[in-house]
């Protein structure tokens, strides 16, 4: 991983945002000891976690590493919503660990991921696929889609993986239509149809009986708990709401990175 534009980024996690603010009162009380202790807890954390987890495939590191040096300030996306891309949208090197290691627990062998972005959590999930395994992926951008597709095309995984390029709402609608349905979905998407996405894959039976979604930001920079909420982090302190109150499913939210909540159908 190119750890150096990992540590230039912004910081977009309640971990990442605590040491941001835990570095600035050091250099305002630089003699409390308290306070350095705590920096040094807060600091050490995501690099030890790296350390102590299985790398990344070198075809996951290329996707890493040109996600950060894309000039995403640049790139605007499609049709009439407009939102603007940046590396941090990418899912990183635990979590697609981690992903990856939930595939290989749940023995899934159809995964549907809503919001590839430049597509490091698909090849992620994709490398624990069976052979005959099939991955759909939903991206809305083509820049991003065509992004993605040249890594998969380096990958011996690459093959598993079908890209869907239209909003994901409608490909839902068509995928159900076609009677699909998934062991394991991904969400990472747009925040404000986590509910719909969420609703549309029970009701349509596109998430099969006993299957898992995995579902990314659930903690959304900690705005789901303070006090002060963007429309997102109100999107998302909804979404985990219904989630926790939808008899359907049992769940679990980890503090993994931005947050991801584990969701299994009953």
């Amino acid at each position: 991983m190119n750890t150096v534009a990992l540590a230039a980024a912004r910081p977009v996690t309640p971990l990442g945002i605590l040491t941001a603010h835990l570095q600035s009162a050091i250099e305002q009380f630089p003699r409390s000891e308290e306070l350095q202790k705590a920096l040094e807890l807060a600091i050490g954390l995501e690099e030890y976690v790296n350390t102590c987890t299985t790398p990344e495939s070198k075809e996951l590191e290329a996707i890493s590493k040109q996600t950060q040096q894309e000039p995403w300030h640049q790139r605007f996306s499609d049709g009439e919503t407009v939102r603007q891309l940046e590396q941090e949208m990418l899912s990183g090197h635990v979590e697609g660990q981690f992903l990856k290691m939930l595939v290989h627990m749940t023995q899934a062998s159809r995964i549907l991921d809503i919001g590839m972005f430049t597509g490091y959590s698909a090849l992620a999930m994709a490398e624990a696929l069976p052979s005959d395994g099939v991955l759909v992926a939903c991206e809305v951008d083509e820049y991003v889609a065509s992004f993605a597709q040249k890594h998969f095309d380096q990958s011996l995984h690459g093959s598993k993986i079908q890209i869907k390029v239209a909003p994901a709402i409608e490909t839902l609608q068509q995928l159900a239509d076609q009677g699909e349905s998934f062991d394991f979905v991904f969400i990472d998407a747009d925040k404000r149809e986590y509910v719909q996405y969420f609703r549309s894959l029970l009701d349509a039976e596109l998430l099969k009986p006993h299957g898992f979604i995995c579902v990314d930001n659930t903690l959304l920079q900690g705005q789901p708990y303070l006090q002060q909420r963007s429309p997102n982090g109100q999107a998302i302190a909804e979404f985990n709401q219904v989630v926790a109150h939808d008899p359907r499913v049992e769940q679990v939210l980890i503090p993994l990175r931005d947050g991801v909540t584990l969701i299994r159908r009953i």
